[in-house]
Formats: structure tokens, sequence, C-alpha cells
């Protein structure tokens, strides 16, 4: 707010001292409630209450998954302790670049899903040997 007030008397001088206090007062006022709200953010409780459920543990933001992130180091680190264990160095480096790569593609909705698969290979299909059979008669008739 820009004044460029021409003050030409003492009363209009204290007007103008007074109208000041006020602004800056209000502005303290309103910066305080603005921090608060800024810092409450970053709270230990509302932290836990944003990332502690499924959606918000899995993705920081939309290109930051959390177990993509953990798949990208672990994914190399058990390919050269397991598959490239008696490997040259050339082939565990570049055994490291694509699982890193592989390992940032993947995000825990396709690593259910791979476990999903996986263990339905090994799952038997059962029918259900009480099954109703419904026979287009209403439960609640007197026939039934």
């Amino acid at each position: 707010m820009n004044r460029n007030r021409n003050i030409r008397t003492l009363d209009e001088l204290h007007l103008e001292v007074q109208l000041l206090k006020a602004d800056y007062k209000n502005k303290g006022v309103l910066l305080t409630e603005d921090a608060k709200t800024y810092v409450k953010q970053f709270t230990l409780a509302n932290l836990f209450k944003k990332y502690a459920t499924p959606s918000g543990f899995l993705k920081l933001d939309e290109k930051t998954h959390i177990s993509s992130k953990i798949m990208s180091i672990a994914l190399p680190m058990l390919l050269n302790s397991t598959v490239f264990r008696g490997s040259g160095m050339i082939t565990k480096a570049l055994g490291a670049l694509v699982s890193g790569k592989v390992g940032k593609s993947l995000d825990a909705e396709s690593l259910s899903g791979i476990f999903n698969m996986a263990k339905s290979l090994f799952t038997k299909k059962t029918k259900k040997k009480d099954a109703f059979i419904d026979y287009g008669i209403p439960p609640d008739s007197e026939t039934y």
C-alpha cells in the first residue's frame, strides 16, 4: 500500500501513526497465523497422519514411490549376492544397472499384482460344496 499523503496538521500526523500501528499489528497477526499453519503441517502427528496411510506410504508424491526407491537399491544388491555371485566386475555392474532401472519401474501395486499372480499359480481352486441354488422362490415365501 503506497501512502503518499500530505500531512498538514499534527492531528493528521497522529492519525497516520495510529493507522500505521494498526496496520503493523494486523500484518503481524496474519504473519503469525500463517507461520502456525505452515509449522503445523510438519508436526509429527500430521506427517504420520498424511504418510501412514497405505497410499501415502507407497507414494510421497506423484513421481516418488518409496517402494520403487527401495527396489532400485535392494534388487541389484540381491542379484549381485545371489545370481551374479561368481561373475566379474563388469557383469555385476551391468546387472546392477539393469536391475536398478527395473527396480525403479516397480511400485507396490505391480509388486502386489506379481505376488498375487504367483500365489494363484500355487493355490488350488476349490469348488464350494454348499453353494446356494436359486430356484426363483423368495426366501420369505410360505413355500420356502
